[in-house]
């Protein structure tokens, strides 16, 4: 094992995370001034002022501005964030961004792709069955190739950042400090995860359909992440599967309380989140059965403490009869 355990080496003090966490936090707030340039003028324009800001966030199309201007403009705040991690990460802690994901030198790119097929079909099948069966009167379609097509672009080149640096942040960097501090997988499962949901809280879905039916989709989704990238020692599969999962998510159907209000294909008129939450909670478990046939991990690893593991004893010089040992 080496993802966890790589931050038993190097500097790994409580201040230095605190410190990386201010830093990241005010030069995320600085990245986000363009959307702010942004969003300002449109909103004056159309008699508002600046407290109608987080309505402007939430469907900036009533404000003339374009869906796909307005989600290139935030994820390039993650893609700031995220090279700002990456040059961060060495002088304060010691380690890459690549032994951050898994305590290796080199990156498992097949890991990644699998993640992406595997979550990428569940999600595809999960969205057929709601469109075909369980309520297809709820859905418009609204293909524009016009705005899709540079919808698509923006996800493939953007948005890799953003789900990328909430991946190194949670189920790498932070992961790997509790790891250090707690020697417990547990709680290096359990405590990002639930940073990873709070994180969500300002998020519109949760004023629209209540914390209790939000927030566990999110902390469902954090569990699952947090759980393989232990299991398979590190955070590839996780790199996969949250990149495919916003970017469909945002090409194939969004809502009235999505946070990501995107020209997709489809727009879903009436989302129940009961069925939501279940539909997270059965394709979560379902993606861990799936990955644990294919790469055969041990669920007992959990239980295992968090150590350095000692290096091998040298080899022992066999003294052969007759001949004088070696000076």
């Amino acid at each position: 094992m080496k993802h966890l355990e790589r931050a038993l080496q190097g500097k790994n003090g409580i201040g230095r995370y605190i410190l990386m966490a201010v830093i990241v936090m005010v030069v995320a707030q600085i990245a986000a001034i363009p959307l702010f340039l942004i969003m300002l003028p449109a909103i004056l324009s159309n008699g508002g002022n600046i407290s109608d800001l987080s309505a402007a966030i939430q469907n900036p199309s009533d404000y003339g501005i374009s869906s796909n201007l307005f989600l290139l403009v935030m994820l390039v705040t993650f893609a700031i964030t995220y090279f700002l991690f990456a040059v961060l990460v060495k002088p304060l802690h010691g380690r890459t961004v690549r032994e951050t994901i898994n305590g290796r030198k080199q990156i498992r790119w097949d890991r990644i792709r699998m993640g992406i097929i595997v979550w990428g079909i569940i999600i595809l099948a999960d969205t057929a069955i709601s469109l075909l069966v369980s309520s297809p009167g709820e859905y418009e379609f609204r293909f524009n190739a016009g705005a899709f097509l540079p919808l698509l672009l923006i996800l493939l080149l953007v948005m890799p950042f953003q789900t990328s640096i909430e991946e190194l942040l949670f189920r790498g960097y932070l992961a790997q400090g509790v790891a250090r501090w707690t020697k417990s997988r547990w709680w290096a499962l359990i405590i990002p995860s639930v940073l990873f949901a709070l994180m969500h809280l300002a998020n519109p879905e949760v004023k629209e359909y209540g914390f209790w039916l939000s927030m566990p989709q999110y902390l469902i989704m954090g569990l699952m992440l947090g759980l393989i990238s232990i299991l398979d020692d590190g955070i590839e599969l996780a790199l996969g599967i949250h990149f495919i999962n916003n970017a469909l998510t945002a090409l194939l159907v969004t809502h009235e309380a999505s946070a990501l209000q995107t020209d997709a294909l489809f727009l879903l008129h009436d989302l129940d989140p009961v069925a939501s939450l279940i539909s997270i909670s059965v394709a979560s478990i379902l993606v861990i059965l799936i990955l644990q046939r294919i790469y055969k991990w041990d669920f007992g690893i959990m239980n295992r403490k968090v150590a350095a593991v000692p290096p091998p004893p040298p080899p022992v010089e066999v003294e052969t009869i007759g001949q004088s040992p070696a000076t």
